[in-house]
């Protein structure tokens, strides 16, 4: 399996996955058409990784209303996926982890996309945005101590929709949210971006 590259196709995979109390497979390039977050994590029955799969679970709503499907992914099978999501995760969000839970037994997708750390035999924090036509558009890696922002990769999501939309004729500065301004490239916007682009305080 090829390693990952930002604005190349995502390397394709199939895993176990442990989702609505059954186990079965998914494979990732059956997922074309929709927009994809695979969030890879340490470990079950951890400490940060809990908060940061409960987070995304309470705006899974959101993430769907933007066609976007959400597969975490750790080296746990999926036996275990089951046991921590009716053990503890179940607690903290109602009805459970709500999307696929993949088990990357072997470490090969985590060594795909550069997380898998093979002193510890874990995938370290990573997640990456995949758009409809199975090219990853984002990436974000983190060590293990600090978890990641659902509301910032919402707003990353809007932001790399939007551009689609607009066929690449706009591009989102740096703290852009839904209903705020773009910038348009061209020969025009060269050295006057300092003239329509005005940062909020």
């Amino acid at each position: 399996m090829e390693q990952f590259r930002v604005g190349k196709e995502a390397p394709d995979f199939e895993a176990p996955v442990y989702h609505k109390g059954e186990i079965k497979s998914i494979k990732l390039s059956d997922l074309r058409g929709k927009w994809v977050l695979l969030f890879f994590y340490p470990g079950d029955f951890t400490f940060v990784c809990p908060t940061e799969l409960v987070a995304i679970a309470r705006k899974y709503d959101e993430f769907k209303k933007l066609n976007t499907e959400i597969v975490s992914i750790s080296v746990d099978s999926p036996y275990v996926h089951k046991a921590w999501d009716e053990h503890e995760l179940s607690k903290m969000v109602e009805g459970g982890i709500p999307y696929p839970m993949a088990s990357d037994l072997s470490g090969k997708i985590g060594e795909a996309y550069t997380v898998f750390d093979e002193k510890d035999q874990v995938d370290i924090r990573g997640q990456f945005l995949i758009d409809p036509d199975g090219v990853v558009q984002a990436a974000e890696i983190l060590s293990a101590p600090v978890g990641r922002d659902v509301e910032e990769t919402l707003r990353l999501i809007q932001a790399f929709q939007y551009v689609r939309e607009t066929g690449g004729a706009e591009v989102c500065p740096a703290g852009w949210h839904p209903g705020d301004p773009t910038l348009k490239p061209g020969p025009d916007l060269v050295g006057k971006v300092a003239d329509v682009w005005k940062p909020k305080d």
